[in-house]
């Protein structure tokens, strides 16, 4: 009576290819479609730990912690300054779920900046403003708007 063997049941392609195409640790320079580019830690193919994210369509980079794909954690988001290589730091502090949250200072121009508390994006808390003209507003902040008990120093 003849013995029949099987072949040995082989895995598709593309599983072993998507296997070696899953990002966890420490990656180096990883492109997206649309010409964006990160460098830093991974975790289930999403942004986490330490990171450095450059986005092609305005120039923008973002250096800092992320968790699970968001900017969360402290973090420096700089943007280029027109005509010239240089990058000019917009935001400096804390993140929560790709939102300003937390202490951070917000820079408006050369001059104007505001070191203080964010939820959501919005200055609230308590906060400092500093205008270009000199003046300043400290005290309570609700909704990007000063509110409640401050000075304003002319």
């Amino acid at each position: 009576m003849p013995v029949f063997k099987c072949p040995p049941k082989s895995e598709p392609l593309w599983k072993g290819w998507d296997q070696k195409a899953q990002k966890n640790g420490l990656r180096h320079q990883v492109y997206a479609v649309n010409g964006d580019h990160y460098v830093g830690e991974w975790k289930d193919n999403t942004k986490h730990g330490k990171g450095t994210q450059v986005w092609k369509k305005n120039g923008a980079i973002y250096e800092g912690d992320w968790k699970f794909g968001k900017r969360d954690g402290y973090g420096t988001l700089s943007l280029p300054e027109k005509g010239s290589r240089k990058y000019q730091r917009v935001y400096s502090g804390w993140w929560k779920e790709d939102k300003k949250s937390g202490y951070g200072v917000q820079f408006f121009g050369p001059k104007e900046f505001y070191e203080g508390e964010w939820c959501s994006n919005q200055r609230c808390g308590w906060g400092r403003m500093y205008y270009s003209n000199g003046d300043i507003y400290e005290g309570q902040w609700w909704k990007d708007k000063p509110d409640g008990e401050g000075m304003l120093r002319l």
